[in-house]
């Protein structure tokens, strides 16, 4: 990351005494096969290196976005900070306690939607919310799924399965389902990657109007730039693989509520977009060249 930023919408490499969570030192090594040695600038490795060193301070009530090149190692960050992975070296702290597996102060949708396909969306929720609290009254869990199911305009579906609702309503559940727990951070793992564009347009809205009402810490992997610079306060840019590492973390200036159809006309909007695109050109000219190579 530069500490000497070139740009008025670099942030500045600093840690925040308000963080709400600390990425420090953070790598992901997973071990090689044996005989298999890998180049590592300059020096070599019998592992591979996803990440390297890894840095990121997010205070609360942000909504931080992530992206890169493809194989850059987004989604093994989420995973950690999820608990679904062990660190290698490092550590990320929630409110200053180490993250060492999965909670209930961390919600997760991911892309393919990972919902109980024999489970009605009702039922969905209510074994997230009762598996977080076994002992929840029933008049408080039945209040709790008819709010988040409100909240994702799916009044009417609760008694449909899965298999019966499209691909932008299985994925208003798992967003449902992921907050419906009251977490402190949700995590979205590519969210709207398996929706056509006309749907993932319109969830980009429903998200913007549920993160106005929830203000919840939200850290999500995208490949859209568009995406990232309609939902985020901080976009972070990460470099090619392997060893991983963050570039760039770009502030965005833009005043919320947001709407897509008035943000481009922002002075900073086509900058970022611009410093964003050239990010990823580069980037992927890089992993192209060494596939090449």
């Amino acid at each position: 990351m530069r500490t000497a930023p070139v740009s008025p919408y670099l942030s500045a490499d600093v840690p925040s005494p308000t963080a709400q969570l600390s990425i420090r030192q953070v790598s992901k090594v997973f071990p090689g096969k044996k005989g298999m040695v890998q180049k590592l600038r300059g020096k070599t490795s019998p592992d591979f290196v996803a990440i390297q060193d890894i840095n990121l301070e997010i205070e609360p009530n942000t909504f931080v976005s992530i992206i890169g090149p493809s194989g850059c190692g987004k989604s093994t960050l989420l995973n950690m900070i999820a608990g679904l992975s062990p660190i290698s070296s490092g550590e990320i702290l929630l409110n200053g306690h180490p993250i060492t597996k999965p909670g209930p102060d961390r919600g997760m949708v991911f892309q393919n939607y990972a919902l109980m396909p024999w489970m009605t969306v009702e039922e969905n929720l209510r074994f997230a919310v009762e598996t977080v609290d076994p002992k929840i009254s029933k008049k408080k869990r039945d209040r709790i799924i008819k709010e988040y199911i409100q909240l994702v305009g799916l009044t009417g579906a609760e008694g449909k399965h899965p298999h019966e609702l499209s691909g932008g309503m299985r994925q208003r559940v798992g967003i449902a389902r992921a907050l419906a727990i009251d977490p402190q951070i949700l995590l979205m793992d590519e969210p709207f990657g398996a929706l056509d564009a006309l749907t993932r347009g319109f969830l980009q809205d429903e998200v913007e109007r549920i993160w106005e009402q929830q203000r919840k810490t939200v850290i999500m992997i995208t490949h859209s730039i568009e995406e990232a610079l309609l939902l985020s306060d901080r976009i972070v840019m990460m470099t090619r693989g392997p060893a991983a590492r963050i570039d760039e973390i770009l502030d965005v200036p833009f005043p919320r509520p947001r709407n897509r159809e008035t943000i481009d006309q922002h002075p900073a909007y086509h900058e970022l977009k611009v410093e964003m695109e050239s990010h990823l050109f580069r980037e992927t000219r890089a992993v192209e060249a060494a596939r090449v190579g």
